[in-house]
């Protein structure tokens, strides 16, 4: 069986435009990071994730 991810888009608290990636056990998976002026935008943002990271690359990182 295997899992489905939604992407969100809605207003925040600051009426700014945002967008997170829910798991279907409703984690959060990933954010916008920033608020939106307007809904376009926050679709626009959201597509690009979509589309250009489907492959990205995954970096360890030491702390």
């Amino acid at each position: 069986m295997s899992s489905k991810a939604t992407f969100e888009l809605y207003a925040d608290s600051d009426d700014k435009w945002r967008w997170r990636l829910l798991h279907d056990n409703g984690n959060i998976i990933a954010d916008s990071g920033e608020g939106y002026a307007t809904k376009q935008k926050a679709k626009k943002g959201l597509r690009s994730v979509k589309e250009n990271a489907p492959g990205a690359e995954v970096v360890e990182v030491e702390g």
